[in-house]
């Protein structure tokens, strides 16, 4: 199982808009908002790495109010 964590910034205000879209996504297996640099953090988990990474690449990044992410792929187990 591959697992990964994205740090999201969004735009002001727009933190709940972000989690409730990330929570349509069948991969998100917990997400947050959060307090700091970042606003709303992530943790993904899949079958396969790369479908973490096509993920991030066309659904997060992709999302509105979505201003940057951070990603930290977790070794798998």
């Amino acid at each position: 199982m591959a697992k990964a964590y994205v740090l999201i910034n969004s735009e002001i205000g727009s933190e709940a808009k972000v989690v409730e879209q990330l929570k349509k996504i069948p991969e998100v297996t917990e997400v947050s908002i959060v307090y700091g640099v970042y606003d709303v953090i992530v943790k993904l988990e899949a079958e396969k790495m790369e479908t973490i990474k096509e993920l991030i690449t066309t659904k997060i990044r992709q999302l509105e109010k979505v201003r940057s992410t951070m990603s930290m792929l977790a070794s798998q187990d």
